[in-house]
């Protein structure tokens, strides 16, 4: 069979879907793995495969019938017709492609081995032989083809999301447009049953919107007036009409299907090894049929070069790497494929290949582990400073930042506030902010900033975000803040040392207080706080310095780790659904929230590896064997091609398995400082 390298292309009018290309190292014919057909337009014709091989296996059996009447006789010609008309019918597209690629300087693929092994046998007169393998090659092909076409069709439907219209609302009227033509701040209406063309945000309207397609979940989201709703969801009540926030090519949607695109142009190192082998095996193969056929004629008295000749065709026959070159590339992208499904964008093979080793996880906090979701939990004054008026200083100098932290402070302040009245307001990273208000320098942050203003202040051993408030110089008292886990946390955690994540490790901004607190409820091994993005940076180096096995991955949530997302071995984005920080840093994109998501992604890829050692392992042991009993004269050519074409197709079969995920591989679950900035 050919190698066939599964890519994902745009038909420009249609949907995307999965073809399946020939390459050099082993290519065959081509008539079935390209084009579409009537019969649903999965790469081949059935009616027309089933009549070209039912003519071809009639002739046959003719031939076999009257061979003892018509061999050795005058009508010997009849024998010739029945199977060189069968042979020919059988075996036109592998004759044509070998001398097509022979002309391209393609010599050494498939084609070539098989054309070489049934014109041999035709000139020692073994006519049914030869025939015969073109038919098994022939059935082998069509079960083949049908196990391609099935998983294109499975990956197919993983890539249907892109919407076909848009109802763009002018001038009272709705106007069906494709989603590449409306622009930003127009109008569009979706009506219940339809899926979202365009990122919008909903002017009227109420609805559940269903967001599997692009996070894995059943649970439907509710959908209402001022809320955003993203491309690929699937409105299942009302009528929703929408703003457009983005163009079509900057949507989730347009990325996500983007980097399924892309998928396959990162190679893992077993695909990139599989193609060298298969690009050098066929010429050795080549050379050790020609020595067995001429050697041993020459070397042992007696033996007949006819029957040398004969073990050295069914040499080339099961020597075909079909087996490899196609299933390999097709189990990775099984597993690219059953990913997604579950809300989980890998962006190639390599990095299925990485989530194997990795040996350390580590994780951000806040958003990662937590809600993110802040509250104020105590206000402590200082120096005579009243309970009311430390909120209310603080929320002065919150009030021009959108920060999660900020957002809390600014809701647990009560009473009136005018923004304007704040100057010159800097925010300071990974330390807090400064302004100033009513003539007076507000300065609300972590213990650092503090030091850094030489603020004398207490040292507060608490479980929470601490924000220290200081007046003119003077310490006015603190403000915690408190976040909360996220529900599948504990989960997640005993799912990833049931599969042998030796260390997990947690990297926050927040204080030691807090960042311990939150390692001994979810028993991490180690974790480090009080860091500055930068410093994330540094501390991961040092821990993949110390690694000595596996690899390190990084989780976050990929708008403030993006420069530790990046230099992980394998960065993992998580949460904001949609975000476009998430999907252009990381490697792996979660598209929902949840960390138990980290270990799904581990068991999918450790089973894409599982399916794609077995088949090579299978293709190699099988074929190895009956190549030593090609030599010594044990297996025939009928044997040798149904083996070849018995281990391709399981090979093929299981590759397909990689699509399938049903979680079985998962473990039963057992039933500070101004945060980054």
């Amino acid at each position: 069979m050919p190698r066939k390298d599964l890519r994902i292309i745009d038909t420009g009018t249609d949907h995307h879907f999965v073809e399946v290309s020939s390459d050099s190292s082993c290519s065959c014919c081509d008539t079935a793995a390209h084009g579409t057909h009537e019969d649903g337009k999965d790469g081949f014709d059935i009616k027309a495969q089933l009549s070209v091989f039912g003519l071809s296996a009639a002739l046959f059996v003719v031939g076999l019938y009257y061979r003892s009447e018509l061999h050795d006789t005058p009508f010997s010609i009849g024998e010739y017709i029945a199977f060189i008309s069968s042979y020919l019918i059988a075996g036109w597209p592998v004759l044509s492609n070998a001398a097509r690629n022979i002309l391209r300087g393609r010599v050494f693929d498939e084609n070539f081995l098989m054309s070489i092994a049934t014109l041999g046998a035709i000139a020692i007169h073994e006519l049914p032989e030869a025939v015969g393998v073109m038919l098994f090659f022939k059935a082998g092909e069509f079960f083949q083809e049908l196990s391609v076409a099935r998983s294109r069709r499975s990956i197919k439907s993983l890539l249907e999301l892109r919407p076909d219209f848009a109802s763009v609302l002018v001038d009272g009227e709705l106007k069906s447009v494709p989603p590449e033509q409306v622009k930003v701040g127009d109008t569009i209406v979706v009506r219940p049953g339809e899926r979202i063309p365009l990122d919008g945000e909903v002017l009227e309207g109420s609805s559940q919107v269903d967001t599997s397609a692009l996070t894995g979940e059943p649970v439907p989201r509710s959908a209402g007036v001022g809320d955003v709703v993203l491309a690929g969801m699937i409105n299942t009540r009302g009528t929703l009409t929408l703003k457009v926030l983005k163009p079509f090519s900057e949507s989730s949607l347009a990325k996500i299907l983007q980097l399924a695109e892309s998928a396959g142009d990162r190679k893992a190192p077993t695909e990139k090894f599989i193609t060298s082998f298969a690009r050098y095996y066929t010429p050795i193969v080549v050379l050790i049929s020609v020595g067995i056929a001429v050697v041993p004629p020459l070397v042992i008295p007696g033996a007949s070069f006819s029957d040398w000749l004969y073990r050295a065709l069914v040499v080339l026959v099961i020597s075909c790497p079909c087996a490899l070159v196609i299933s390999i590339p097709l189990g990775y992208f099984g597993g690219v494929g059953g990913a997604s499904r579950r809300g989980i964008l890998v962006k190639g093979s390599n990095f299925l290949d990485a989530l194997t080793q990795v040996k350390t996880i580590v994780f951000d906090k806040t958003g990662t582990l937590t809600k993110g979701t802040f509250k104020v939990t105590d206000v402590v004054p200082h120096n005579g400073a009243l309970r009311e008026e430390l909120l209310r200083w603080a929320a002065l100098a919150e009030s021009q930042s959108n920060h999660p932290i900020a957002q809390s402070i600014m809701s647990s302040y009560k009473g009136k506030l005018d923004a304007s009245m704040v100057k010159d307001y800097q925010e300071i990273a990974g330390h807090g902010v400064k302004a100033a208000a009513n003539g007076s320098m507000i300065v609300a942050g972590n213990d650092k900033l503090m030091h850094v203003e030489k603020v004398r202040h207490p040292v507060c051993d608490v479980e929470g975000t601490v924000v220290h408030v200081a007046v003119d110089g003077e310490y006015k008292g603190y403000i915690v803040i408190s976040d909360e886990l996220k529900d599948d946390a504990h989960q997640a955690m005993r799912e990833l040392k049931a599969l042998g994540v030796r260390n997990l490790v947690m990297f926050t901004g927040d204080n030691q207080k807090a960042a311990e607190g939150i390692a001994k409820r979810l028993g991490l091994d180690s974790y480090r706080a009080e860091l500055l993005p930068d410093e994330k940076v540094s501390a991961l180096e040092k821990l993949m310095r110390e690694q000595r096995h596996g690899k390190v991955a990084f989780v976050g949530d990929g708008i403030n780790d993006a420069p530790v997302l990046r230099r992980a071995d394998v960065g993992i984005a998580m949460g904001e659904l949609g975000s476009d920080a998430a999907i252009d840093t990381a490697d792996v994109v979660l598209m929902n929230d949840r960390p138990s998501k980290v270990a799904e992604a581990i068991s999918i890829a450790r089973k894409t590896h599982r399916i794609v050692w077995q088949n090579i392992s299978l293709a190699l042991s099988v074929k190895g064997v009956f190549i030593v009993l090609g030599i010594f004269g044990i297996a025939t050519m009928w044997e040798a091609v149904f083996a070849d074409m018995g281990v391709a197709l399981a090979a093929i079969l299981n590759a397909t398995r990689a699509l399938r995920w049903t979680g079985r591989a998962l473990p039963r679950p057992i039933l500070g400082a101004a945060f980054g900035r």
